[in-house]
């Protein structure tokens, strides 16, 4: 895709809060979204099954080999080198992805909805937060839960669109639908107050984001009912309320300067997810 980076075509939420980043952070924050971009586009291209198992286990072989011939995965290696970054995590995310080359896919538990939203966006939250100098484990874990709530929300708004590509990771019911939401909302209120560990020329940045990426949530509620969400098409945030919930991000950043004790009170939602994986060892 010459010098364009998959987030400025791909992620519009991501790509605005991204202004507010330092040029050469973008360009780290761009190249794991770059890298992320690349594998989901395998699972969601419309060949078969076993075409997409075919190029899904090529690029993970070339990863697992550092085949530096491809510079989204040169690229990756370079991220992983600087910052940290536990491969388990990688693992995660990939093995995540590949759980969507299915002919159908269907998601049964509130712990499968949780484990599947960490390992395809609770894994990039966490990885993002390394590339940010986020070094507090509570912190990391609460990156964890800002890429949760937004998977949340992805799956609350593509309901529909899922359903024709055979995916169900939740009920097409506006009560399942709005009781995700209503999940995805205690991720972003465990990611708050941790925010405040980020490096401040990053942290409007991620304030930007979470308000954004929250804001679809409540316009899917605004729908009221399931015919309306039907008819509402792809729910988005327009420009103009972008640019309100930058406005509104600037009294977060206040927010978080004024008040600490609630840093330590953050009670996270992990238990279901540790079940299965170990978080501390991917922190």
């Amino acid at each position: 895709m010459s010098n364009t980076s998959y987030l400025t075509v791909y992620a519009k939420s991501f790509s605005w809060a991204g202004y507010f980043l330092p040029k050469e952070k973008l360009k780290q924050c761009s190249a794991l979204y770059d890298f992320c971009r690349v594998a989901d586009n395998i699972a969601d291209d419309e060949e078969g099954i076993e075409n997409k198992l075919k190029k899904f286990t090529q690029f993970e072989n070339d990863f697992h080999k550092k085949n530096f011939k491809n510079s989204i995965i040169k690229n990756m290696w370079d991220l992983i080198d600087e910052f940290d970054i536990s491969l388990k995590v990688v693992h995660d995310l990939l093995l995540g992805i590949k759980s969507d080359i299915k002919e159908e896919v269907k998601l049964v538990s509130k712990k499968d909805l949780l484990i599947y939203s960490y390992r395809v966006a609770g894994t990039v939250g966490l990885m993002m937060a390394k590339i940010l100098k986020v070094n507090k484990k509570n912190s990391l874990k609460s990156a964890i839960d800002l890429g949760i709530a937004m998977q949340l929300t992805n799956i609350s708004r593509d309901v529909i669109e899922d359903a024709k590509n055979n995916r169900f990771y939740i009920d097409e019911s506006f009560e399942k639908i709005s009781s995700t939401i209503e999940l995805a909302e205690t991720f972003y209120e465990n990611s708050f107050y941790s925010i405040k560990d980020i490096p401040i020329g990053f942290r409007f940045s991620i304030l930007v984001a979470r308000r954004v990426y929250r804001k679809i949530g409540h316009k899917i509620l605004n729908t009221k009912n399931l015919e309306n969400y039907q008819n509402s098409g792809k729910i988005y945030v327009s420009n103009f309320e972008k640019i309100f919930e930058t406005f509104l991000s600037i009294f977060d950043l206040i927010k978080l300067s004024l008040k600490n004790e609630k840093y330590d009170q953050i009670q996270h939602n992990h238990n279901l997810i540790n079940e299965e994986i170990n978080l501390d060892e991917r922190i």
